[in-house]
């Protein structure tokens, strides 16, 4: 019988293991700022907008566990020279 401590470590492990397969295969998110358009709307004026700063206007950003599969890797490149 699996205690409850056993259980919850699998669940984490098997999220962890969906979460690196995620960030492989598409390592682009949306941005948390504009939602993914790309445009900053003023409160005052509803159709004037800027390009946000965050994505730079193009409505993606790269995911953090992306980000640290590619500083891993460089380390490792590095490391190996």
């Amino acid at each position: 019988m699996m205690t409850l401590a056993a259980l919850a470590s699998l669940i984490i492990a098997g999220y962890a293991a969906f979460y690196l397969i995620m960030c492989g295969a598409f390592p682009f998110g949306n941005c948390r700022r504009c939602h993914g358009t790309g445009k900053l709307y003023s409160k005052i004026f509803s159709k004037s907008f800027r390009l946000c700063p965050r994505c730079e206007g193009t409505g993606r950003r790269v995911r953090i566990g992306r980000r640290v599969y590619e500083y891993l890797r460089g380390e490792y490149k590095t490391g190996s020279r």
